[in-house]
């Protein structure tokens, strides 16, 4: 068996869950590529000049600004916005 989904359930955005929305997908993706791609450069010198823990902690800012490109890219495929 199967359930069929009913058309009056279909799922809303919260107010600010779409004002978000809204303004994310102004952006550019390349902005987030670009950020990831800074924060790792920034990273690789902070690791040679032996600022090894900041280093690290930019370091991990690479992949949250991957993920924000990819959400702002599904979001403008899917045109929730």
């Amino acid at each position: 068996m199967t359930k069929e989904k009913d058309s009056n359930s279909e799922h809303t955005e919260g107010p600010v869950a779409t004002a978000v929305e809204e303004q994310r997908v102004k952006l550019l993706s390349d902005i987030f590529l670009w950020a990831s791609l800074g924060s790792m450069g920034v990273s690789l010198y902070l690791q040679a000049t032996g600022s090894r823990h900041r280093s690290l902690f930019v370091g991990q800012w690479a992949a949250p600004f991957r993920l924000l490109g990819l959400y702002n890219k599904l979001i403008k495929l899917e045109g929730h916005a």
